[in-house]
């Protein structure tokens, strides 16, 4: 039979087992702390470059010239000559109007433009010159007859002075020659008023009724041409809403001519942004399905909306190939100035802060971060430009510094440029 062990034994066991407890507990609390966590994160050098400004604004496509075809008389449409999308030529024939009325008084016209250019012939070649062929010919005999009065008159002066003949005949002789002058000057004044007055009345009297007939004619083609509607541009026909047999009425547009071979984006811009725009700016503009036009700024209004508080600017684009269209909704990246010599980082190594500040995480030689406030100039799609809190050559973090603490030790992966 097994002995009972004694009470002594059991406390020696007991402090044996002790002893080797508390040299396990102490390396327990000797052990070495965990590493530090060290967070990947990608860089990229902020080098002096050169960067664009670029305004972006939203806008809507205006043709670039645009008529409403109105007729200038009322009549039945007899023929349309072109539908809705056709592409039609300055001055080409649209569309017909009822005229058999208007080509009647035309004609008329014309015979009386005729029957007023015959009687001008006649009176400035035949009438008038006849006239005073005939006035010189009375002063002609006038004159030879106050010639011989004279003679007869002297005669009998002379023959009264020898005694030969009686006082009475020198006095008939000289009735005779004072009737001779009178005579002959009213045959003069009757040529000179032939010359003169008569013949220019006479000649702006069939002149006047020549211009009056060629009115008369000019304003009946001008009616019979009113009739024929043709477009005053080149373009496209946007609309079209009479038909044929409706009455044209004068300032109802008969159809819409839009030239579309070159567009203007109105685009809305800011007014923080508006003082970098200016006419002459070159653009591009871009079309939600991808479409895009080169094109430059041609107007920026000098009026702000106090709504929007925006300006209306005119983006001029060529569309030769018709693939943008008025109406639509397009965005316009004004190219406003070129920095040559910038501080620039790429754009996601920007840090927004709650406060509405800009901020980056800069990776020192040591590989820990740094969190730098900074002021950004220009802000591009891929880069920004900097204007304080880095400098050029200092690296900073473009992928892994969102939530990244200040002084946080990082695991640099790669450091490309511009990525």
């Amino acid at each position: 039979m097994f002995k009972q062990p004694s009470m002594r034994r059991i406390c020696v066991a007991v402090l044996g087992l002790l002893g080797v407890c508390l040299p396990l507990a102490g390396c327990s609390k000797t052990e070495a702390p965990e590493p530090e966590p060290v967070i990947p994160v990608q860089v990229a050098e902020a080098e002096i470059s050169a960067i664009e400004r670029t305004v972006v604004a939203d806008g809507i496509l205006f043709p670039s010239n645009q008529s409403a075809v109105m007729p200038k008389i009322s009549a039945p449409v007899r023929e349309f000559l072109v539908n809705r999308g056709d592409h039609v030529r300055k001055g080409q024939l649209l569309a017909v109007l009822e005229n058999k009325d208007l080509a009647a008084a035309r004609m008329e016209n014309q015979g009386l433009v005729k029957q007023a250019e015959a009687a001008y012939r006649t009176t400035t070649a035949a009438s008038l010159p006849e006239e005073i062929e005939k006035a010189k010919l009375d002063l002609q005999s006038a004159n030879q007859s106050l010639e011989a009065a004279q003679k007869l008159y002297e005669g009998r002066k002379e023959l009264l002075r020898e005694g030969a003949i009686a006082r009475r005949l020198v006095d008939e002789a000289n009735v005779a020659f004072v009737q001779s002058k009178a005579q002959q000057e009213i045959a003069a004044r009757h040529l000179e008023a032939l010359q003169k007055v008569a013949q220019q009345a006479q000649v702006s009297s069939v002149e006047g009724q020549l211009e009056a007939a060629k009115g008369r004619y000019q304003g009946a083609e001008a009616q019979l041409e009113y009739s024929e509607i043709r477009s005053p541009i080149d373009g496209v026909v946007a609309d079209r809403p009479a038909y044929a047999g409706e009455t044209a009425t004068p300032g109802t547009p008969l159809m819409t001519i839009m030239d579309v071979s070159r567009l203007i984006a109105r685009a809305n811009v800011p007014t923080g942004q508006l003082r970098y725009v200016k006419a002459g700016n070159s653009a591009t503009v871009s079309a939600a399905d991808g479409t895009t036009a080169k094109g430059k700024v041609t107007v920026v209004s000098p009026a702000v909306d106090p709504n929007s508080t925006t300006a209306e600017v005119w983006v001029l684009v060529e569309n030769p190939g018709g693939h943008l269209r008025p109406g639509e909704t397009v965005r316009a990246s004004i190219h406003a100035e070129t920095i040559p010599d910038a501080i620039v980082i790429p754009a996601s190594a920007l840090v927004p802060s709650k406060d509405g500040s800009d901020s980056v995480m800069i990776a020192d030689s040591s590989s820990i971060a740094h969190a730098r406030k900074i002021t950004v100039g220009i802000r591009g799609r891929d880069k920004s430009q900097i204007l304080e809190g880095v400098k050029a050559g200092e690296r900073v973090i473009i992928v892994g510094a969102l939530g990244l603490q200040d002084n946080a030790k990082v695991l640099i992966q790669a450091a490309n440029k511009h990525e």
